[in-house]
């Protein structure tokens, strides 16, 4: 068993850049610029992580031309003047004994025509499955520009103070565009067979390679497999990679498909090291230092990889959002301190499709810095919080760091409140690892923990703190169906707790977030476990055919929403990733259906046009806030507050924004 991190925080030279430790921060969209412009908050978020040792920070994208650009919130290097903004940046960050390099981007058909003021430019004329556009048809004198834009970048970024550039391509983007007969039906040089393919990506290569010199290193991100139908797969990518070796590229960086792609790559239902094997696919194939990115957000796997030479880099974006100081308190042994990134994708990828900053689940603190910076409180305080759910542990916990007595009342025998019951789907069970932490969190902090009690106006009377905290969270909503009281009708939080037996024949009311999660659930109860499978599939007991169906075998589950569609209330970058979990798992999905009646048989939907049979009726229809208490409170105490889904149910985002924001203000 692993217990320490050597070789993660061995030195590595790429050229003659020489990093201190073997952990990337790849580059990732955070929406904190203004028209291209570096900010403080930038510069804020980036020395954090580099004032805590990681190795190599790569920023980005940084887009080329006007083209290129994803977003107006992005790193501008298209123009020298951004020059200036991006020295301060290079400056700040390597003062930490950090490098930096930029990522030249360019979105290619991935660019929306009302940012860019027209249309996106890319090899052919094919429509984007992600903006809904069709892009313009480069011609031979656009992708000669092009190529300049992207060695005038890399000037810039040299200039700018840089340690090294990496040219994107992976994702779809413009230059695995070029790369993809799915995308590139040219018929001039850069188009048709592979290696005709390659031509745009070694010409730009050559370029960059031209303005930067021969010893400032050049990186490469690519996707070690589309996984698109009839695009480049793992092999195909592996001989793009010896050339990229060959035209004078320095590390190749490796990650997953294209944002197109129909396999999940980011989400929490996608295993930790998933895609490792694609970095290691490439590093057969080449000489050249390789990073292992997507879903690494542990050390000891990090190290994992690295002893078994997997990879010689590794690639932690996400785990280093949720934490700036992974790496330190990985070299000090102390794993379990760490904050996980729990890949809910709430603040960082939704956040980013919605055209928004980026933030953190886990930690509020991302891309806030400076101002949710711990100080110690002016005058300590006695504390009570009522709830131990997230938003209650939160606030305790940064209350309780920043000198506050605190003591946190939980009704039931145990912490995590709704978290818990969001982690019950093997495919969702990410955020236990979430609730883990803040217990652990709680129990290294000293705070106080009362279980088994209910906070009541007298317990506050008796206790006398300075300021009370109400994080009660939500109860589920009891809606008027006629038969709602019938001994086959059941609640999802019931079920999900496991307080409750479901029968076979299962009819879930409610599509959203929680009934979606309930039948996640109820098809992993009866199935095959997966070392079973794979133990009788070694010994030739089951064929893969047989295996595959025993692992989807489960309850008969019919989910009804009354909207067009389930999920409204899950992000966006997650939301179908779970819809098609519920496909794959044979779940009957039916929208627009009002439920009029339960009865001892099913459930009669849309004035009895239809009828589902069940034997369990599962209530998954919202919940409210649990807020009796506040109310009882007001005008009681000298200092009142409310967190969480007691004030408004909500996601676990604004849940521990609002608690953290709460624990620094008092």
């Amino acid at each position: 068993m692993l217990l320490s991190c050597e070789k993660l925080l061995e030195p590595i030279t790429v050229k003659e850049m020489t990093l201190r430790n073997r952990v990337v921060m790849p580059a990732m969209h955070l929406g904190y610029c203004e028209n291209g412009y570096v900010t403080k908050r930038l510069i804020d978020f980036y020395v954090e992580r580099a004032r805590n040792q990681v190795g190599l920070i790569i920023v980005g994208g940084c887009y080329i031309n006007k083209f290129a650009m994803g977003a107006p919130s992005m790193i501008g290097i298209s123009d020298d003047k951004f020059i200036p903004g991006l020295k301060e940046l290079t400056t700040a960050v390597k003062s930490h004994g950090a490098k930096i390099a930029a990522q030249l981007y360019h979105s290619g058909r991935y660019a929306f025509s009302m940012i860019i003021g027209g249309k996106s430019h890319a090899p052919s004329s094919i429509a984007s499955k992600l903006t809904r556009e069709i892009p313009k048809r480069m011609t031979l004198e656009e992708i000669e520009q092009t190529i300049e834009d992207y060695g005038e970048a890399a000037r810039r970024a040299k200039e700018a103070g840089f340690d090294a550039v990496e040219i994107l391509s992976s994702a779809g983007y413009l230059i695995g565009q070029f790369l993809s007969p799915l995308t590139n039906r040219r018929t001039d040089k850069y188009g048709g067979n592979l290696r005709q393919r390659m031509t745009f990506a070694l010409e730009v290569i050559e370029r960059v390679r031209e303005k930067v010199g021969a010893n400032f290193p050049i990186l490469f991100r690519v996707s070690g497999d589309d996984f698109m139908e009839g695009s480049n797969d793992l092999h195909e990518i592996k001989v793009f990679a010896a050339k990229l070796e060959d035209a004078g590229v320095d590390l190749i960086n490796v990650t997953g498909g294209w944002h197109e792609t129909t396999i999940p790559q980011l989400t929490m239902n996608v295993p930790r090291g998933a895609y490792v094997y694609l970095a290691e696919n490439i590093k057969d194939a080449v000489g050249i230092p390789v990073i292992a990115c997507n879903r690494i957000n542990n050390p000891l796997l990090a190290e994992y990889i690295l002893r078994r030479r997997k990879a010689d880099l590794v690639g932690i974006a996400r785990g280093l959002l949720a934490d700036p100081e992974f790496v330190v308190k990985a070299a000090e042994g102390r794993f379990d301190e760490i904050r996980p990134c729990i890949a809910c994708t709430q603040g960082c990828f939704d956040s980013v499709f919605m055209l928004q900053p980026v933030t953190c689940l886990v930690n509020p603190a991302a891309g806030r810095e400076r101002e949710l910076e711990l100080k110690p409180a002016v005058k300590p305080k006695k504390v009570l919080v009522a709830g131990g759910g997230p938003a209650g542990m939160q606030a305790a916990i940064v209350l309780k760091k920043r000198g506050h007595d605190v003591t946190i009342y939980e009704k039931t025998d145990r912490l995590g409140g709704q978290l818990l019951l969001a982690s019950a789907p093997k495919e969702r069970r990410e955020f236990k690892t979430f609730v883990d932490y803040l217990c652990r969190q709680v129990e290294k902090l000293g705070i106080k923990v009362v279980f088994g009690t209910e906070v009541t106006p007298e317990l506050v009377e008796k206790v006398k703190p300075d300021a009370v905290v109400v994080a009660t969270g939500a109860r589920p909503i009891r809606p008027k169906i006629p038969g709602i009281d019938r001994k086959n009708v059941v609640y999802a939080h019931d079920v999900l707790a496991g307080k409750v037996f479901v029968e076979e024949k299962v009819v879930i009311v409610g599509g959203g977030g929680v009934g979606c999660e309930t039948a996640l659930y109820l098809t992993d109860d009866g199935s095959i476990d997966p070392e079973t499978m794979i133990f009788l599939l070694e010994r030739g007991a089951l064929s893969p055919e047989r295996a595959l169906k025993l692992l989807r075998k489960s309850r008969d589950i019919v989910l009804i929403e009354m909207m067009d569609r389930i999920g409204r209330d899950i992000g966006l970058t997650t939301r179908w990733t779970i819809r098609q979990s519920l496909e794959l798992r044979k779940v009957r999905v039916v929208t627009n259906a009002r439920v009029d009646e339960i009865t001892d048989e099913g459930v009669v939907v849309n004035n009895g046009e239809q009828f589902f049979e069940a034997d369990t009726v599962v209530i998954a229809v919202g919940a409210e806030p649990n807020n009796a208490l506040i109310k009882q409170l007001e005008g009681k105490v000298a200092e009142l507050y409310a967190v969480g889904d007691c004030v408004n149910p909500r996601k676990a985002l604004e849940a521990i924004r609002e608690a953290t924001e709460i624990g620094m203000k008092i």
